[in-house]
């Protein structure tokens, strides 16, 4: 197995158990998820880290260092919110109830209830890590 297939299974191991901690689950629709998956697998391949893929950036390496888009993203981790739609309800939409009101997220999708309030928010449990194919510790 070559380190692409191995950090792909990372990503992949990564999202079930974010599911399970977060009380949410992936896209209904298999494109969404996989699309989400392989720009994170490519972007670990890359740099090394899980850089959310539905955002530009100028410079990536930079992003990095940043953390702030290294999934789960700050927004994930504080509201449960994922840009990517890799995180959702059973409809496939993002969780919106923990937002602030002046996000754009609540304009996009309205308020959308969490399922699963009392899991996955930051202060309740710590984010899972990602191992590289390298066996470095990624940490979100």
């Amino acid at each position: 197995m070559n380190q692409s297939e191995e950090n792909q299974k990372l990503i992949l191991n990564y999202v079930e158990k974010n599911c399970v901690r977060t009380g949410l689950q992936t896209h209904p629709m298999p494109d969404v998820t996989e699309a989400v998956v392989g720009g994170l697998t490519n972007h670990l391949n890359l740099l090394k880290r899980p850089l959310c893929p539905c955002q530009f950036y100028p410079d990536k390496q930079e992003a990095v260092q940043e953390r702030t888009w290294l999934c789960p993203c700050d927004d994930m981790k504080q509201y449960k919110y994922c840009h990517c739609l890799l995180f959702v309800n059973s409809e496939g939409n993002p969780i919106t109830e923990h937002l602030p009101k002046d996000h754009d997220g609540l304009t996009t999708y309205g308020l959308v209830a969490d399922p699963a309030p009392e899991k996955g928010r930051k202060g309740q449990h710590r984010p899972t890590e990602i191992k590289t194919a390298e066996a470095k510790t990624v940490s979100p």
